[in-house]
């Protein structure tokens, strides 16, 4: 992996401390005990990993820093954007404590909020205290993508457009990237203009390998619209996909063969061109089918590159 990684291709999985993943044996050797051990020895073996955890709650600073610390000078970590600024539902009590405290008890006793909700300044502040606890891996060089995750109910429409404008004009130093769940925004109707707005802006496009044949379903288009491109495989298990009940894990169990897997290596190479560095993360971590297809796949690509 480290070879593609010196070529601009850098493969991870993500959620390196998944419990079905360690338990699995696909990665780790017995008696790594601790999150320490297991980072460490992660990035021994992969060049780039995506943080999920900060989907559900901001990052401490000291987090990032004992991260920068404990991974070699190239390694990178695609992070997860505060749901609060993708447009989720967020509870109260994920935010700050100062800047919870300034909501109106008829917010702060609401079981979920959304940034919709807050007023501007806050809005703002609460943005920018997010990224700036990721200064320790944008200082290192370590960050990679600030991963900007969408819901269904995000459309195309103008308003859409007007919050991608806000975030990359509060954030001009972050390189961030934005992946759709509605399908809207890669249909024939509104395809080209997505592309060629994202491209404006300089944010990247997270092209995705996922289920068919739902409301939210986005095509395996490779498309760069900036110069990182990103590729996010979560699997093609349309049985579990929108099942309820069902753990985040759990719904990316699947297994891609080799085959499916050998379809991305020319979209790859077309995202790689000119050199374009290019982000590809498993995310079907369900018992390490994620290592064995991110192994595969780095199989497949040195074939091709080599």
């Amino acid at each position: 992996m480290r070879s593609l990684a010196d070529d601009g291709l850098y493969i991870g999985v993500t959620a390196w401390t998944d419990r079905t993943l360690v338990e699995s044996g696909e990665l780790y050797p017995p008696g790594l005990a601790d999150a320490e051990e297991r980072l460490r020895y992660y990035a021994s073996q992969f060049p780039l990993t995506e943080v999920d955890a900060t989907f559900y709650q901001p990052l401490a600073a000291r987090n990032a820093t004992l991260w920068a610390e404990r991974t070699p000078p190239d390694f990178l970590f695609d992070v997860k954007a505060f749901r609060l600024f993708t447009h989720h539902p967020t509870p109260p009590s994920e935010l700050w404590r100062d800047l919870r405290e300034t909501l109106p008890d008829t917010l702060s006793a609401r079981p979920r909020i959304y940034a919709r909700d807050l007023t501007p300044e806050v809005r703002t502040e609460a943005l920018h205290r997010f990224a700036g606890a990721l200064d320790p891996l944008h200082e290192s060089g370590r960050l990679g993508l600030l991963l900007f995750q969408f819901p269904p109910y995000f459309y195309p429409s103008r308003r859409s457009w007007e919050y991608l404008v806000w975030l990359t004009s509060e954030l001009p130093d972050r390189r961030l990237g934005v992946e759709f769940r509605q399908g809207r925004w890669m249909d024939d109707e509104h395809r080209e203009q997505t592309l060629d707005y994202l491209t404006r802006l300089g944010l990247v496009y997270v092209c995705v390998d996922e289920p068919q044949g739902f409301a939210g379903s986005l095509p395996p288009v490779a498309a760069a619209t900036a110069d990182v491109a990103a590729v996010r495989f979560h699997g093609r298990n349309a049985e579990r996909w929108a099942a309820p009940g069902l753990s985040a894990a759990e719904r990316y169990a699947y297994d891609y063969r080799p085959d499916e897997l050998a379809e991305w290596v020319p979209r790859i190479e077309e995202l790689h061109e000119g050199g374009r560095p290019v982000h590809l993360l498993f995310n079907n971590i369900y018992r390490g089918y994620a290592v064995r297809n991110a192994r595969t796949l780095a199989r497949l690509l040195a074939d091709r590159v080599g």
